[in-house]
Parts: structure tokens; sequence; C-alpha cells
């Protein structure tokens, strides 16, 4: 039986943004390394919301904002999918005022507020002496915030696009790519059975490596990032092209839900933005679908070739994680804690060229994160190229 010491302090652990496959282990892991260290946990619910919504009374019930954790807790949600302290994707910093907590509303009426003030309050009366926030740039970018505010931050980075600064590898994206690789092997016995084009979207608003990755593993023929403009006429050829060499007369692209057409932009689910100005991508499987229906008819006689269109959206974001996606985030975690025992703090635990490391926390902000065109996309062929795997890391294309 482990040896329990005295109590060191308190530390908080929260999950933002979109849910990913792995964040239940990365709980998990800081949470039992910490109890057997001789911290007490404390998990914040709802992400940053659960810091906002808070009442600084000990009498108030604020069992949606927070809960103590224990070894039993983690251990029953550790070897699942999603995040049990649930998330938002709440940005503090910018809070709508139809978003403020009753309590607060006579201090803050703008359309806009920056409740940070409310937020380092809230973790005073919390008593937390280091805060493990998991989450994207999003999330993170307003855990720099905290930090340069005094606060003892140390970041998970967490997202399926893979798309953190400083960091090889994202919790999720493993899981991702694997499930869009299992996905798209499922979906060809329908393209093949059809004989058509099957088109794809996944993840990837800014960073096209959940397309990437799939297609240099040989899922797809094609794919469309949002780092490269493309022509759709080009798109077109090339799966004609290679649907006429497959034996079945199908051919697969994927497209990142960012990429976006020449002499176009991004096309979106509505004009709803979230608390970071992001507004909801969506469609543009449907556009490019509908276009290599209308331009494979000028290429074959009039005689347009049929469409399997698919969104993965939430499909990939489900279910348990896979392998990596159950080790990188317990190595995550105890990472966190090694620098947290060394009294060290404003770092981002990360992967770099296949080996556990830590950085800075404001290179989360300082830098963006993006597929290398020129090494490793062919924009003519429209898919990935390499030279050479030799002392690549794992997953070929890193942050540079």
């Amino acid at each position: 039986m482990s040896k329990r010491v005295n109590k060191k302090g308190k530390i908080a652990i929260l999950t933002g943004g979109g849910d990913v496959p792995g964040l239940n282990p990365a709980i998990r892991a800081v949470t039992i390394r910490a109890l057997r260290e001789g911290f007490e946990v404390i998990g914040i619910r709802r992400g940053w919301l659960g810091l906002v919504d808070m009442i600084r009374d000990k009498k108030a019930d604020n069992s949606q904002c927070y809960e103590v954790l224990t070894e039993l807790r983690v251990n029953k949600s550790g070897r699942s999918g999603g995040t049990f302290l649930h998330s938002s994707r709440t940005n503090p910093s910018r809070v709508a005022d139809c978003n403020i907590p009753d309590h607060l509303k006579e201090t803050y009426n703008d359309p806009r507020n920056d409740l940070t003030s409310e937020v380092l309050k809230n973790l005073e009366f919390l008593g937390i002496e280091y805060l493990i926030p998991i989450g994207g740039d999003d999330t993170l970018s307003y855990a720099v915030r905290l930090y340069q505010e005094g606060v003892k931050v140390v970041a998970i980075p967490k997202t399926m696009d893979n798309d953190v600064p400083g960091t090889d590898y994202c919790i999720g994206f493993s899981t991702c790519v694997t499930r869009t690789i299992q996905i798209t092997n499922n979906l060809r016995t329908s393209a093949g059975s059809h004989e058509r084009f099957m088109v794809l979207e996944v993840f990837g608003r800014y960073a096209g490596f959940t397309a990437m990755l799939p297609t240099m593993a040989g899922s797809a023929n094609r794919c469309v990032i949002p780092e490269y403009k493309f022509k759709i006429e080009n798109l077109t050829e090339l799966l004609l092209e290679d649907r006429m060499k497959n034996p079945s007369n199908y051919s697969v692209v994927l497209v990142s839900e960012g990429a976006m057409f020449e002499g176009g932009e991004m096309v979106f689910e509505s004009d709803v933005k979230d608390a970071y100005g992001h507004a909801k991508l969506g469609g543009i499987g449907d556009l490019v679908s509908a276009r290599l229906k209308e331009y494979s008819a000028d290429c074959t006689k009039g005689r347009p070739i049929g469409v399997i269109n698919q969104k993965l959206g939430y499909i990939v974001r489900g279910g348990d994680p896979d392998a990596i996606d159950s080790i990188v985030p317990m190595a995550y975690g105890n990472l966190a804690l090694d620098l947290i025992l060394k009294g060290i703090h404003g770092r981002l635990v990360a992967l770099k060229n296949g080996r556990y490391d830590n950085l800075p926390i404001d290179v989360v902000v300082g830098t963006k994160k993006l597929v290398n065109i020129k090494k490793y996309y062919n924009t003519e062929r429209l898919r990935p190229f390499y030279k050479s795997f030799e002392l690549q890391p794992l997953f070929i294309m890193t942050s540079e």
C-alpha cells in the first residue's frame, strides 16, 4: 500500500473546449499521483465556467462548479472517453452580459465583461495552489492570462486537430486518426458498390493534420486542408484518375472542415460565434460533393459521378481512447506533477521528437502550429508527400 504523506496543498484540474478521448485518463493520472504525493485535488466542472459561476460562500451549493476528487471517482472514469468533469467554451475575459451569473449582474453589465478578477478570487476561495488546465489553444490562451496574473499554472495540451503550438502531440489526436481510418475503410464497401466518389469532412479548423495523416496512411487518395486553397477542377480530375485506376471504380478525399476553395473562404454553419470569436465550421464537405458531381459531368460526357458524402464530426470524438490516448495522458499527468513537486510552473507539458518535455506556457499564444506545405504537402497532387522517414517523429508532421 502506498505511503500517505502530510497534505501539501490543493491542486485544481479542469477540461475546456471540445471533448476528446484521453481527458479522463489525464484527470485520473493527475489525481492519483497528486493524492499519493499528499495533495488534495479539486476538479473544476465545465471548464472555465466553473470558476465564473462559483459563489464565494461556504454555505452556497457549488456542486455544479467543482468537486473533490478521489481515487475511486477517477478510477471509475479513467478508462472511458469524454470528460466526467464536463466542458465548455467559456472565455472568462469576454463573458457576454446574458451569461453573467445572477450574483454578479449588478457588478458586470457591459456587452462583454472581463471576469478574471472573479476567477482569481474564486481560486483563492478554494485555496488552490496549482492549476492544471487541459485544453486546446483557446482554453490554454486563458491559462496564459492567469499565469500572467500570478496563478501557478501547468498546462496539458488537448485537441483532435493536434494544433497546440510547442508540442508534437495533443491528447485526442491519435484516436481521431484511428477512427478516421476505420470509418473510411468501413465506407469503402458502399463507395465501391456504387462506383462513387467518397467525400469525408474531418476536423481541422486551421491545421490539416487530421486529414493528412490518414491520407498518408493510405485511407484516402487525396486531401484538402486549410493551409492551401485548392481548385475544385484539379481535385475532380485527380479523383477521376484515381477512380479509373481502382478496380472497384471509386476514390476517396478527406476534406478538413477549414479547407477553402481557391478564391473562397471558410464555410460556416451559422454566423454565431463562441466566446473565443469562432463561428462553428461545417458545410465544406457538402459543397465539395456538389462541385465534384457538377464538374465530373464535364469530364465524362455529361454523366456525373455519384458522391457518398459524410461528415465525421462527433463520430470520432466519442468512445474510448486508443492506446496512445491512454498512455500519453497518463504520462502528461505525471509530467505535470513532476513539475509541481519541483515548484516549477508556467509550463506546458509536451512531446518533442518522441521525448516528453515541457516548455514555457506562453508558446501557446506566441505562434501557430500548421502543416508545413513546402515540406509535407504536394499542392499539385493534393496529397501528402515525404522525402525520408529517417529520424522523423512518430506522427511525422510536427511543430517546427
